[in-house]
């Protein structure tokens, strides 16, 4: 898509969000006719829940059309940039509150070998086994290890009593944070990620280790050959760059 038609696509966009927004119901079905392809691409990622296809993707146009009514285009990115997560969000939500996640049985035989390869790992080694010698050990990579033990957590219900300081029963909802404050650090990640896409590789992956890794600047610089000193500096200019680049 040129330049020229790109600006076309993204004003038609605009005017019927504004429309949709003003509760033109011929409008919202235009929008979800026109980016269908965008809610199935995410609906995709959901299909072994043990949840119907068609399920997920309905799940899939509800985040859609939330996102179509809260899109405010003073956030300065793309609608679909914005769409994609509240989409995801809303099909997490409803699987998590129906209580509809359901694991294969592949998915949890799979798991399950996995812990027992931690453990003899663990037995071996007499210490705990990094996951990437689990990985190495089961020939998965890293993140199918992540994802095989993930899929065995239970979800905690917003109801789940927590005691309180003074005896008193608080919820697990009590402690979640409201659906603004969830929006606002949405839009925040979002602009984060699209700061990073415009570093170099290498400071890129210096934002990565340091704000998604956890790892101290020590870590950093050790792992890229160079001084503590130098990771302090590149980034502080990286942060810098970056806050220019969201504003």
């Amino acid at each position: 898509m040129n330049k020229s038609n790109f600006d076309n696509h993204h004003e038609r966009t605009m005017a019927l969000i504004a429309r949709a927004q003003q509760g033109d119901r011929q409008a919202e079905g235009m929008l979800i006719e026109e980016n269908m392809a965008l809610v199935h691409s995410v609906a995709k990622r959901f299909r072994d829940r043990g949840v119907e296809y068609e399920d997920i993707f309905q799940m899939g146009c509800v985040g859609f059309l939330k996102a179509v009514k809260r899109f405010d285009a003073s956030y300065n990115v793309c609608f679909s940039t914005y769409a994609v997560p509240m989409i995801m969000g809303e099909i997490r939500r409803t699987l998590r509150d129906d209580g509809m996640v359901k694991v294969s049985r592949s998915i949890r035989e799979t798991a399950k070998t996995i812990m027992q390869a931690q453990e003899t790992l663990q037995s071996l080694l007499g210490r705990s086994p990094t996951l990437q010698e689990v990985a190495d050990h089961c020939d998965l990579k890293p993140e199918e290890i992540s994802f095989y033990l993930e899929s065995l957590v239970q979800p905690l219900s917003i109801d789940e009593p927590l005691p309180g300081d003074d005896g008193a029963a608080l919820r697990q909802g009590d402690h979640m944070p409201g659906v603004e404050n969830q929006e606002e650090t949405t839009l925040n990640n979002i602009l984060i990620r699209q700061a990073m896409r415009q570093l170099p590789p290498r400071e890129k992956r210096i934002i990565y280790l340091r704000y998604f890794k956890d790892q101290t600047q020590n870590e950093i610089a050790s792992t890229l050959g160079v001084s503590q000193v130098q990771i302090s500096r590149l980034e502080k200019k990286i942060l810098r760059k970056m806050r220019c680049s969201m504003i």
